[in-house]
């Protein structure tokens, strides 16, 4: 595509994105919680990690391949669940996974999307990852970790949301699934017309995983109410059990910040955790992922165990998956630039926003004399001494 052409980074994505998508989505998608100062803490941290440049090194034949839970793909990397990515282009999250499905990369279905799992299934070839909010209706979580059973290969449980984080500017956007029409959405609408005419020839304008599938919630208000209700503050790691015993099959552990948690994680017998405060959008004051990897890997290590630690939060570039990689991660899940890229074209802009990252990871790699990610560690990085074991 031509218009790609000249697209050369993902901050290149995030602006046209903010042309094309209703404010108060764009919005939802690139901002944190209360100050936001842990959503830019995550993105600093991991730029204040230098390389070092090597030369004069056979660096011919370069690959960007590494494995995640025993399977390979084209780069250690999952795109993350994000929560209504058809709101930020019609049919968002069946687009992102098959543009992530032909590219080689995992795809995570988030429980509150738009496009349901039976929908992403029938529009897909390979199993996808799910994605799982622990709600308090028992009833309705084991028929929904059944229905993931059916089309999916692993189960995401995000355990940092059981109480949500106030983002500021969703208060002041009045941010509704789908956008109520008061004058100031309706103005706003009006300056994006290709969102408006994609929307207009889809069905998927809602939860469509929970939509037909809760009892006596027949109206898009009922539903709301009751989504809002359901997170559950009650959530402990003997809740992991019931999950696992319904599940049956590969689980990862997402929002873990603490070493003793990172053990817990590893003691529930999960196959991998991610390091990640939720994008900078749940606990504003926390560390950043980057900040926090380095004592969560030594725990890891200190009692043995094979569990993969993953990280996400701030992940703008290949050279940051480089940085996270060689400091001992097993992999990265980015949510915003595949996101930025699918407001600005769809799924042709989630494929860019994989080609850039990639690129950038396999170049930055043949500056510090490395032909493939087994050879990456600390040794390539100026690391912060903030960022060192004592």
């Amino acid at each position: 595509m031509e218009y790609l052409k000249k697209i050369t980074s993902i901050e290149d994505l995030r602006k046209i994105a903010a042309t094309k998508v209703p404010k108060m989505f764009f919005e939802y998608a690139d901002h944190g919680s209360y100050t936001e100062s842990t959503y830019r803490a995550n993105e600093s941290d991991l730029s204040s990690i230098k390389f070092r440049q090597k030369v004069a090194v056979n660096i011919a034949n370069r690959s960007t391949k590494a494995s995640l839970l025993g399977e390979e793909y084209a780069m250690p990397v999952a795109l993350a669940p994000v929560g209504i990515c058809g709101m930020q282009r019609a049919d968002g999250e069946i687009l992102s996974a098959q543009a992530a499905e032909e590219f080689g990369v995992p795809f995570t279905l988030s429980t509150v999307s738009c496009a349901s799992i039976e929908d992403v299934a029938a529009n897909t070839k390979k199993p996808f990852w799910f994605q799982l909010y622990m709600m308090k209706d028992r009833g309705f979580m084991a028929d929904l970790i059944q229905r993931a059973k059916q089309a999916c290969s692993a189960l995401v449980v995000t355990l940092d949301l059981q109480v949500l984080g106030q983002r500021h500017n969703e208060v002041k956007n009045g941010m509704t699934v789908p956008p109520k029409p008061t004058l100031p959405n309706l103005l706003n609408l009006a300056t994006k017309p290709d969102w408006c005419w994609r929307m207009l020839h889809t069905k998927r304008r809602f939860y469509g995983n929970l939509v037909g599938h809760v009892k006596g919630m027949d109206n898009v208000t009922a539903l709301s109410e009751w989504t809002a209700r359901q997170f559950d503050a009650t959530l402990n790691w003997k809740d992991l059990d019931w999950i696992a015993n319904q599940w049956g099959g590969k689980i990862i552990l997402k929002g873990i910040m603490d070493p003793g948690d990172a053990i817990e994680a590893c003691n529930s017998g999960a196959d991998a955790f991610v390091v990640s405060n939720h994008g900078g959008r749940q606990l504003d004051g926390a560390l950043s992922t980057i900040k926090a990897l380095p004592p969560i890997l030594e725990a890891v290590d200190r009692i043995g165990s094979t569990t993969e630690v993953w990280i996400d939060g701030g992940f703008r570039s290949g050279q940051d998956i480089l940085r996270a990689y060689a400091m001992g991660a097993d992999g990265v899940m980015i949510g915003r630039p595949y996101i930025y890229g699918l407001g600005a074209y769809g799924k042709d802009g989630v494929s860019k926003a994989l080609d850039i990252m990639q690129k950038e990871l396999s170049v930055t790699m043949g500056f510090c004399g490395i032909t493939d990610l087994s050879q990456a560690s600390s040794d390539i990085l100026y690391i912060p001494e903030d960022m060192k074991l004592a």
